[in-house]
């Protein structure tokens, strides 16, 4: 049985670790307010370039531009949205885990697609699985601007446009609750799937100089504005999960000092009644 001062110092110990636990629930919480509201403010943004694009493309003109034309598929782009740091629970290991076992199972060699990573563990995870990375980005801000993930973005774009790659995929984790976040795939490229988003707009519009013009330039802003809607969304996620993650170990920490308040108070217990046993059996001996 532990002594004592071994229970005690474990008891310090835990509490120690829940106000470090506590203090990240509340940071995490404190982040989550501000991601949440970036990512639900960039839609209204993100839903009119769509539908402005959708009304081009789907409007019966001669419009035309390679990212809206679907190719023969010789290589693939995996774009994967990570966190730079841990204590997030699953958060990571559910989007990395989705993306190796599409790797494993539509891929026989490197040289079939090339993969991106925004975040250093999912940077870290492919590389320690010798799964090449072309390019990568770390160190993001908590709250993010377009300007800090505009490079990537439109390299990754080029690939396409130069035909290294002839789709590309977005994995990142969407935000839907404080407490649920879902793995998500997204087709970014070739643009081929509007589906109805622009059926049942009233908006009217007139292209100036033409729509090939406007495409030309439009497309590229829509394919980065979906990857850095992808971001503000992930980072949402992220926050979240550290929150609940932080919470959980808070309660656990406040069960184990229960139970090993419990165990200190029977061993100081047994350890007064041994000195009272003690006493009484010299007592008696004297006697």
């Amino acid at each position: 049985m532990a002594s004592l001062r071994d229970i005690k110092g474990r008891i310090t110990s835990t509490k120690k670790t829940k106000q470090i636990t506590k203090a990240m629930e509340m940071v995490s919480a404190s982040k989550l307010n501000r991601a949440e509201q970036n990512a639900r403010y960039f839609v209204p943004y993100s839903e009119k370039i769509q539908e402005v694009v959708a009304s081009i493309s789907q409007g019966g003109g001669d419009a035309s531009h390679p990212m809206l034309e679907s190719r023969e598929v010789k290589c693939t782009g995996y774009l994967v949205i990570t966190s730079d740091r841990g204590l997030a629970g699953a958060f990571n290991s559910s989007v990395l885990r989705r993306v190796y076992q599409q790797i494993r199972q539509h891929h026989t060699s490197a040289e079939e697609y090339k993969l991106i990573t925004i975040g250093r563990i999912g940077r870290d995870f492919f590389r320690k699985r010798n799964i090449p990375v072309d390019m990568d980005i770390t160190g993001l801000a908590d709250q993010p601007d377009f300007a800090d993930i505009k490079d990537i973005a439109s390299d990754t774009i080029q690939l396409f446009t130069d035909e290294e790659i002839d789709q590309l995929y977005i994995y990142y984790n969407h935000y839907v609750s404080a407490i649920t976040q879902e793995v998500t795939e997204k087709k970014v490229l070739p643009l081929t799937d509007f589906g109805g988003e622009s059926v049942g707009s009233t908006s009217s519009y007139e292209y100036e100089p033409n729509q090939e013009e406007i495409l030309e330039v439009l497309l590229p802003q829509y394919a980065e504005s979906l990857i850095y809607g992808a971001l503000l969304d992930s980072k949402a996620s992220e926050h979240a999960a550290r929150m609940t993650a932080m919470k959980s170990a808070t309660d656990n920490a406040d069960d184990l000092i229960g139970d090993l308040t419990l165990s200190y108070n029977r061993a100081r217990q047994a350890a007064i009644t041994q000195e009272i046993t003690e006493i009484v059996g010299g007592a008696a001996a004297l006697e």
